[in-house]
């Protein structure tokens, strides 16, 4: 029934998109036979990976995860609580699936960076900010004055990166936060609170971790700058090669040229969560061999699903959204009128979508209706998170298209973020940043920033199609703290009302 479930939430998240692609080959975009039937397979073959991946991670990821937490918690030993906190953070952000795709389109631009070093490199700032995170938490330290720090200390860091890898830095926080982290992030989170009884700043976490991989990258983006890895001369060769499909006429051919490399990247993200989970039920969970075979179950599942859904995404899913931007980008470039019309409304559809479509915004919104008493519906929530993510994707590809600096709008975009967080409730504060982390989630990283690749294609320069995932995480901190402040409003207005009738 679990399985049923999972196939049923990963088909909702990818039949639709599948159904925007045909219905445009069909219509305006000319596709190729096989290229359409390649990317079709490949959909097929995201949602039976992401369903085995997400059994995975409920039988035996989250599990670890969760069981850690709760001894860690038992122990009461902060130092060691921070320090596991870190390495759970490195390790499991190295098996995010959503990292090893946009890592993949990292390097399809700038193929001097080193793939698994930039992973590493994000790892890294994950595990520092779990456990800046989970310390805020204990200290009982101020979620808006956290936030209003790091991003004030990020932007001013900002400035100094290459503009080139500016969209880059702020996408990795996004990328981040996928199905393999975010369980992780609320497992420690809650154990965390339950140790301070009472506490209800249980939403924030997964926010305060999104901060950590940009803080990383941006670092790591200065001192590439130095090393002459983000020249022009560089990347000139990538971004011609992207402009040319890998579609041959052998329906397979892809498929057998990556499955090596899958299968390679599917091994490396899944051994550090073995080694994870070796070492904890040695030294520190002690679990029956009944609960051990459950989690072995869970860690085959995960690793045989991650291949399935990589291999989707690197043989036609990721070369279809590339194709079809890249038509509709060079239209609007070219003629403008409708066609850039036909572009940003494609944005606009894709983003209300993937968001209305991801399963960890829909886990999100029943916690948050939850946590409410029911006063903040999941639905409301719902529409401003797709009406943010659909204006966040159109704005990305009217920006690939014209050329303009990412800065022009996250600069004004998070200064209004920071401001809103002086009238919203504390509540809605913590849910804004954790949605703008699990707003971004497979799709973003595979499929709309491949589409939004293309249409960057059109101007010569595709690294302005970095920027998306950062957007797509932006939006929604400002529309969940504009409805904190309009809830806020209402529940003044009806204390009001109540002592007039008094």
């Amino acid at each position: 029934m679990n399985l049923l479930a999972k196939l049923k939430e990963t088909s909702i998240s990818v039949l639709p998109v599948m159904l925007i692609v045909v219905l445009l080959s069909v219509t305006v975009v000319p596709m190729e036979k096989m290229a359409l039937a390649q990317f079709c397979a490949s959909g097929v073959f995201l949602i039976l990976g992401l369903t085995l991946f997400l059994l995975g991670v409920d039988l035996g990821i989250q599990p670890i995860g969760e069981r850690a937490g709760a001894e860690l918690t038992k122990k009461r030993n902060l130092p060691l609580l921070v320090a596991v906190a870190f390495v759970i953070g490195f390790l499991v952000t190295i098996a995010e699936p959503d990292i090893q795709v946009f890592g993949d389109q990292v390097k399809s631009v700038f193929p001097a960076i080193n793939k698994l070093g930039f992973v590493m490199v994000i790892a890294l700032g994950v595990g520092i900010f779990i456990m800046v995170g989970l310390l805020r938490t204990i200290l009982n330290i101020s979620l808006k004055i956290t936030m209003l720090v790091s991003y004030v200390i990020m932007l001013a860091i900002s400035f100094f990166i290459d503009s080139s890898f500016f969209g880059i830095a702020f996408d990795s926080g996004g990328a981040t936060t996928g199905p393999m982290t975010v369980p992780f992030i609320m497992a420690l989170g809650i154990g965390v609170c339950a140790v301070r009884s009472g506490s209800k700043d249980g939403f924030g976490l997964t926010g305060v971790t999104s901060v950590g991989p940009v803080f990383a990258v941006l670092l790591y983006g200065l001192i590439c700058s130095k090393l002459g890895l983000l020249s022009n001369e560089v990347h000139e060769a990538a971004e011609q090669a992207a402009m040319e499909p890998a579609l041959g006429t052998d329906f397979f051919a892809l498929y057998r040229a990556e499955f090596t490399e899958v299968v390679k990247e599917a091994s490396i993200s899944i051994l550090p969560i073995i080694f994870l989970f070796v070492v904890f039920q040695l030294s520190l969970l002690k679990m029956t061999k009944r609960q051990c075979f459950r989690i072995v179950i869970g860690l085959i599942y995960s690793y045989i699903g991650l291949i399935i859904f990589l291999l989707g995404v690197k043989a036609g899913f990721m070369q279809a959204g590339q194709t079809i931007g890249e038509f509709l980008g060079m239209k609007a470039f070219e003629a403008g009128g409708w066609w850039m019309v036909l572009l940003i409304c494609t944005g606009l559809v894709l983003g209300a979508i993937v968001v209305c479509a991801e399963p960890a915004v829909w886990v999100l919104t029943v916690q948050v209706e939850q946590a409410s008493g029911g006063a903040i519906k999941r639905k409301l929530m719902l529409v401003f998170l797709a009406v943010g993510t659909a204006l966040a994707i159109a704005l990305s590809l009217l920006r690939g298209v014209i050329g303009f600096p990412l800065k022009y709008i996250l600069f004004p975009g998070y200064a209004i973020a920071l401001f809103l967080m002086i009238f919203s409730p504390n509540l809605f504060t913590g849910i804004a940043f954790d949605s703008g982390g699990v707003a971004s989630g497979p799709l973003t990283s595979t499929f709309i920033l491949s589409f939004t690749l293309g249409a960057a294609n059109c101007n010569g320069n595709g690294n302005d199609a970095f920027g998306v995932i950062a957007l797509v995480a932006m939006m929604p901190i400002i529309a969940i703290q504009l409805l904190g402040i309009i809830f806020k409003k209402k529940i003044a207005l009806n204390n009001a009302e109540k002592k007039e009738a008094h």
